[in-house]
């Protein structure tokens, strides 16, 4: 997680010590909820990586998700210019809008999530691999699941590579799609094998953005 120069003794609080914070998915960059913290909740996230709200209603300190687990797993923080607002960039593990859908500025819309599928990939883990392809693949090993992520990589390549000569072709952009999903998939679960956490993977992406961004031209 990074947090550039960013000090919570001297951000500009309102009269109840409370600075807005939007929250923003890192990967897709879809702002998914507006919510409010004290100096103690800006703390916790940033020592802790997970964000951290302070309730008006209930006139308490809170972590997002930690009853129904639709954490979020803090990227980066950044604050405004006059220091009283804060951007929180992260990984969603599931719904952020307590009505369950991916954002509380999008009621209608419930898009799968990639932080969704890596919790429901370490729930499966736990399943008799009779039942589940997932727990299967896991119990087969590393070396395994390497395998079929370079196989899905060769079959994302040819999809890619016909529907680039057949533009018009939906079902030539539908192949390409499923492969890049199967793809997808298979590099959750090897990150799942191996402890690498999505949130590691958004982190250097962020990083490297940061880093080029600022690189002299």
């Amino acid at each position: 997680m990074t947090s550039p120069a960013i000090d919570p003794a001297t951000l500009t609080y309102d009269d109840r010590g409370l600075l807005p914070v939007v929250v923003q998915d890192v990967l897709s960059g879809a702002v998914l909820m507006l919510a409010y913290a004290n100096r103690e909740a800006v703390e916790k996230t940033l020592e802790t990586g997970q964000a951290h709200f302070y309730s008006r209603s209930r006139r308490e300190l809170w972590r997002k998700g930690a009853t129904s687990g639709n954490t979020l797993a803090v990227v980066e923080v950044l604050q405004d210019c006059d220091r009283d607002a804060l951007l929180v960039r992260a990984l969603p593990a599931g719904p952020a809008c307590h009505l369950y859908t991916r954002s509380c500025f999008e009621p209608n819309v419930a898009e799968f999530e990639l932080g969704w599928l890596r919790r429901v990939l370490a729930e499966r883990a736990l399943a008799p691999p009779d039942e589940s392809y997932t727990a299967r693949l896991l119990e087969q090993g590393v070396d395994r699941i390497a395998r079929k992520v370079a196989e899905e990589a060769g079959e994302t390549v040819i999809a890619g590579v016909r529907a680039d000569a057949e533009p018009e072709s939906a079902a030539r952009r539908g192949d390409l799609a499923a492969e890049v999903a199967d793809l997808a998939y298979h590099l959750l679960v090897l990150l799942q094998a191996t402890g690498v956490e999505l949130a590691d993977v958004a982190a250097e992406l962020g990083r490297r953005h940061q880093e080029a961004g600022t690189a002299p031209s």
